[in-house]
C-alpha cells in the first residue's frame, strides 16, 4: 500500500499496489496495450500506476506523456492521482482540451493572428440559422437540431454530404433532412462570418493543422511520445483520426475501455476501434480486468445476468465481472401504482438510509430523462431531503464561491506559508473572517444554509487536499481552485444525487435508485432498431453498475393517480426478478403492491385526472417541468403580480426558517412564481398549480390563499377544502395511452 504522506513511492512500490492484471498493466509501457476494464475493476488505477511506473523506471519522460479522457472531471482525478504517485508533470486532459491547446499556441505563429473564438453554446447560432432559412423550430427542436449538426461534425459529414449520409445510413433525423442539411450550412455560415469556432471545430482545425503543416506536425508528435486514452469506446470518427495525427510515431499507446459501457452513439461514439485495436495495432498486448472492487456480489451478479441477454458486437466481448467485496443485500425490484406513489416511495427509501447512518452524498436517484427529475426533486423537497441536480448548476460560478476564492487569493499574497495549524486551518480561518463561514451550519434559511453549504464545500476540499498533499501552502490550494475552476472540477456537495443515467457514467454511491424502469422508458420509445435497443441495455448495465451496496429498482404501472394501469415493466427485467413481481414488489390480495423488504406501501388520496398541461397563454401543450409548474411557455408575457411575488416570497423565507429547511422544501421558485400568477381563491385552484400537493396543500395552503386575499396568513387556521377526490371525466381530460 503506497503512503501518500511520506516520500513519493519507488517503482516497486508502485507495482506492489496493484492486484495480478493490473500489474500486467504497468508494466506494459512500452509499444501498444489494450484494457479491456469492467466497472469499478480500477481502470483509473491502473492507467495511473502505469504511467508513474514508466516515469519511475525511465521509460517516460513526464513532458512527453498525454493522457486524454472524455470529461475535466476525469482529467482531474487523473492529475490528481498521478500527483500522488510522485508524478505531476504529466498532462491529464480531454481531448477537445489537448486540442484548443495546441490550436491557440500554434495558430498565431502559423498564420499571424488567434485562433477563431470558441463560442459558448450553439443553440443561439442555429436558432439564427432556422430563422435565415425562414423556418421555425421551438426550443425543443433546437437543442435537436443543435444535437444532430454535433453528430455531423463527429462523423465527419459536411452540410452537402449530410442528406446523402443519412439515407445511406437509416438515421432519423429530428426533420426532413434537406431542412437539416440547410440549417446546418447556414449554421457554418453564420459562425465562420463571425470568426468563431465550435467545440467540433476545435478538432476539425486542430486536425486540419496537423495534416497541413509537416513542420507543426513533426513539433507536435516530438513532444509527445506516450499516450493513454480512457473510456476509449467512446471515441468518435473525429477523435480517432486526431489521435492517429498524435500517435504516428509513438513509443506508446494504451487505450482503456469497456464495449458494454457504450451509451453515447448518439455523438458518433463507436466502440469497433475499441474492439478492432489488437488488428490495428499487431503484436498489440490485451489485459482484461475483471476484478470488481466496487459492487457487492448481489450487485455484479444482477449485472452479469443483465448482460447474458445482450446481442450485436459489443456483447461478444462482455466481460465477466467478479466482485472482491463481502456479500450484501439482495437487489430489490419494487412495482408501484402511478408516478407520484413511486417518487414517494423513493424518498421514504431515501429518508430510511439516511436514517441508518448513509449520507445523502452517497445515494443517487437516476432515471432515463431529465425530464423525469421533476418529481423526485418534489419528492425529496417535501422531506426536508437535499438533493444536488446534477449537472444543473455550476460551483465555482455561484457569488459565494467567487468571493471566497477572491479571499483566498488575497491572504495568499501576503502570506509566506501554511501556519502551525495547517492548510485547512488557514483555509477555515481565512473564510470565517469575511467568508461567512462557521464551523457548524446555520439553522436559519435554505439560502443562507445553501451559501454555507457552498463555502464548507472549499473548507472540506482544503481538508483533502492537505491530506494528499502535507507540504501545500494556501498558494498550492489557491491554484488548485483556479484549475478546477478552469475545468469545472467541482467538490461535491451533501446531497442526494438526482441525473440521467448518461450523467452517472463515471461515478459511484452507495445506494442506487433505478427509476422509471417502463417499456418506452427503457427501453426509449424512439429505440426502434436492434443495435438501440442495445444500447438501452447497457445505459441500464450502467446504472446497476454505479451501486457499492444498496440497488433498487423501480417502475410505476401508470402516469398518474387513478390513471389507467397499462404499462409494463421494462423487457430488460425479464428473468432478473424471476419473471414476475413476486420476486421484487408483488402483489398481496386486498393489501395492494408490497416491497421486497415487505414494507407495504401507503396509498395515496385519490386526485383528479390530470390531463395534458397546456400554456394559459397561446394554448401550446408542455413539455418541460419549469413550464408546467408556471402553466405558461417561458416565452409567453409574464402576467405576475411583482408586490404578491415579493409577498410569497418573505412568506416562504420565514416558514422555511420556522421549520429549519431550505426554501424550496416549502415551494420551488416555479411553483412560488405560478401561484402569484394565478392569486388562486380557492383550494381548487390552489391545488391546480403544479408542485402543490395534498401534503403541501394541507400544510401551507390555508396561509397561501390568505396571503394572496391580501390578509395575514398567521390568522388563517381554516382546514383546506378537499379537492383531492376523483374529478369528473368532462371537467379535466385524461392523458392518452401512448403519453408518458
Amino acid at each position: 500500500m503506497i503512503d501518500h504522506y511520506g516520500p513519493p513511492p519507488t517503482a516497486d512500490e508502485v507495482l506492489d499496489a496493484l492486484d495480478p492484471e493490473q500489474r500486467r498493466v504497468a508494466k506494459s509501457v512500452d509499444g501498444a496495450v489494450c484494457v479491456l476494464a469492467g466497472a469499478g475493476t480500477g481502470k483509473t488505477r491502473a492507467i495511473t500506476h502505469r504511467i508513474a511506473y514508466g516515469v519511475l523506471t525511465g521509460v517516460m519522460q513526464p513532458g512527453q506523456t498525454l493522457a486524454v479522457t472524455f470529461t475535466a472531471r476525469a482529467a482531474g482525478e487523473m492529475r490528481g492521482r498521478l500527483r500522488q504517485l510522485g508524478v505531476p508533470g504529466v498532462q491529464a486532459r480531454t481531448f477537445h482540451a489537448a486540442a484548443l491547446r495546441q490550436l491557440q499556441f500554434f495558430w498565431p505563429r502559423t498564420y499571424g493572428v488567434n485562433a477563431p473564438r470558441l463560442v459558448d453554446s450553439k443553440v443561439p447560432l442555429v436558432a439564427e440559422a432556422v430563422q435565415h432559412c425562414r423556418m421555425r423550430a421551438d426550443r425543443a427542436e433546437l437543442r435537436d437540431l443543435t444535437g444532430e449538426i454535433e453528430w455531423a461534425k463527429a462523423t465527419q459529414v459536411a452540410p452537402d454530404d449530410y442528406v446523402a449520409q443519412v439515407a445511406a445510413s437509416g438515421r432519423k433525423p429530428p426533420r426532413d433532412a434537406a431542412e437539416v442539411a440547410r440549417v446546418y450550412a447556414a449554421y457554418e455560415k453564420a459562425k465562420s462570418g463571425r470568426g468563431q469556432m465550435d467545440f467540433e471545430d476545435v478538432l476539425l482545425l486542430t486536425i486540419g493543422l496537423l495534416d497541413e503543416r509537416l513542420d507543426v506536425r513533426e513539433q507536435v508528435q516530438s513532444q509527445y511520445r506516450h499516450f493513454t486514452v480512457d473510456e476509449y469506446q467512446d471515441v468518435n470518427p473525429l477523435q480517432q483520426r486526431l489521435l492517429d495525427l498524435w500517435t504516428q510515431h509513438a513509443r506508446s499507446l494504451c487505450v482503456v475501455g469497456d464495449a458494454s459501457q457504450t451509451i453515447y452513439s448518439f455523438t458518433g461514439a463507436t466502440p469497433s476501434y475499441l474492439l478492432g485495436f489488437r488488428h490495428r495495432h499487431r503484436g498489440a498486448e490485451v489485459v482484461e480486468l475483471v476484478r470488481d472492487y466496487r459492487s457487492t456480489p448481489q450487485v455484479v451478479g444482477l449485472a452479469n445476468r443483465l448482460l447474458t441477454h445482450a446481442t450485436g458486437e459489443a456483447a461478444k466481448h462482455r466481460l465477466e465481472l467478479v466482485s472482491q467485496r463481502a456479500e450484501g443485500p439482495a437487489p430489490e425490484f419494487v412495482e408501484y401504482g402511478d408516478e407520484p406513489g413511486e417518487a414517494e416511495g423513493v424518498a421514504r427509501r431515501v429518508k430510511q438510509l439516511l436514517e441508518r447512518g448513509v449520507r445523502a452524498a452517497e445515494i443517487a436517484v437516476l432515471f432515463r430523462t431529465n425530464s423525469q427529475s421533476e418529481a423526485y426533486e418534489q419528492a425529496l423537497a417535501d422531506r426536508g431531503i437535499p438533493y444536488v441536480l446534477r449537472g444543473a448548476e455550476r460551483f465555482f460560478e455561484r457569488p459565494e464561491v467567487r468571493q471566497a476564492a477572491v479571499l483566498l487569493r488575497g491572504a495568499a499574497r501576503s502570506a509566506g506559508g501554511a501556519d502551525g495549524d495547517g492548510l485547512a486551518a488557514e483555509v477555515s480561518a481565512v473564510l470565517a473572517s469575511g467568508g461567512g463561514w462557521t464551523p457548524e451550519p446555520p439553522s436559519g434559511s435554505g439560502q443562507v444554509r445553501e451559501r454555507w453549504e457552498s463555502v464548507n464545500a472549499l473548507v472540506r476540499l482544503a481538508e483533502d487536499f492537505s491530506a494528499g498533499r502535507p507540504e501545500a501552502t494556501l498558494r498550492d490550494f489557491v491554484d488548485e481552485l483556479a484549475e478546477r475552476a478552469n475545468a469545472q472540477h467541482a467538490p461535491t456537495v451533501d446531497g442526494v444525487t438526482l441525473a440521467s443515467l448518461h450523467a452517472a457514467k463515471g461515478l459511484e454511491w452507495d445506494a442506487v435508485f433505478l427509476v422509471g424502469l417502463t417499456e418506452g422508458m427503457l427501453p426509449i420509445t424512439y429505440a426502434d432498431t436492434d443495435a438501440k435497443i442495445e444500447e438501452e441495455r447497457r445505459l441500464l448495465y450502467v446504472g446497476i453498475t454505479r451501486a457499492r451496496e444498496h440497488l433498487v429498482l423501480s417502475w410505476a404501472l401508470s402516469r398518474s393517480p387513478g390513471g389507467r394501469a397499462h404499462r409494463k415493466a421494462s423487457r430488460f427485467l425479464d428473468g432478473l426478478r424471476g419473471g414476475s413481481a413476486a420476486s421484487g414488489a408483488s402483489l398481496s390480495a386486498g393489501r395492494g403492491p408490497v416491497s421486497r423488504a415487505g414494507e407495504p406501501f401507503t396509498p395515496r388520496e385519490k386526485r383528479r385526472k390530470a390531463g395534458p398541461v397546456r400554456c394559459r397563454v397561446c394554448g401550446r401543450g408542455l413539455a418541460e417541468a419549469a413550464e408546467r409548474k408556471l402553466a405558461r411557455c417561458l416565452d409567453c408575457p409574464s402576467n405576475v403580480d411583482e408586490a404578491m411575488l415579493e409577498r410569497l416570497l418573505d412568506w416562504r423565507q420565514d416558514r422555511a426558517s420556522e421549520l429549519g429547511q431550505p426554501a424550496y422544501c416549502v415551494f420551488t421558485d416555479a411553483t412560488v412564481t405560478a401561484i402569484a400568477e394565478v392569486q388562486p381563491s380557492s383550494a381548487v385552484q390552489l391545488a391546480r398549480i403544479a408542485g402543490v400537493n395534498r401534503t403541501k396543500l394541507d400544510r401551507f395552503g390555508a396561509e397561501v390563499l390568505a396571503l394572496v386575499a391580501g390578509r395575514d396568513p398567521k390568522g388563517a387556521d381554516e382546514p383546506a377544502e378537499e379537492v383531492f377526490s376523483v374529478a369528473p371525466e368532462d371537467d379535466v381530460p385524461a392523458p392518452p395511452d401512448d403519453e408518458f
